[in-house]
């Protein structure tokens, strides 16, 4: 159903782009727009337990593309230079297809809201009293992977560049 990636040499294992996903801060998620068009989005999330979280908010545009069609896909890029002196880019980036649900469940929202939080801030009772603060006002959204890939530059294949 995916296609296979076309430079295989520079495909990272699973367990690559994996540490990838639960390392960045950031990614792009991609849904069907409006009248066909493809809309984007950057926006902070977190992987927790082979799902892909993100909290927005209660209405919108990547909610009504959801509401209208559940398959998504999101990247992360991880490493992002160039050597400008061999013009060329050194990159490392993970894709993920999947399809987006909107959470109904208030546990399993309190779950990766508190994900969510302690991503980007150690501190537990910070991160509840936030999600206390803002939870009338959020939604949440769970992507289950159905598959992911993940690339690096044939530069840093070739210096077995380790993450």
């Amino acid at each position: 159903m995916f296609r296979k990636m076309r430079r295989f040499k520079q495909q990272l294992s699973n367990d690559e782009a994996l540490k990838i996903l639960k390392n960045c801060k950031s990614g792009v998620l991609a849904v069907s727009g409006d009248d066909g068009y493809p809309y984007t989005v950057p926006l902070n999330f977190v992987y927790k337990d082979g799902k892909i979280y993100f909290h927005c908010a209660n209405s919108g545009h990547k909610l009504d593309a959801i509401k209208q069609n559940k398959k998504v896909s999101f990247c992360v890029i991880e490493k992002d230079e160039v050597d400008s002196e061999k013009l060329t880019a050194l990159f490392r980036s993970v894709v993920v297809f999947g399809k987006a649900e909107i959470m109904e469940n208030k546990e399993k929202i309190n779950s990766a809201m508190l994900s969510f939080g302690l991503k980007y801030n150690n501190d537990i009772n910070a991160v509840k009293k936030e999600i206390e603060r803002e939870r009338s006002g959020l939604c949440c959204v769970e992507i289950t992977i159905e598959h992911i890939t993940g690339k690096q530059a044939i530069e840093l294949v070739k210096t077995k560049t380790i993450l």
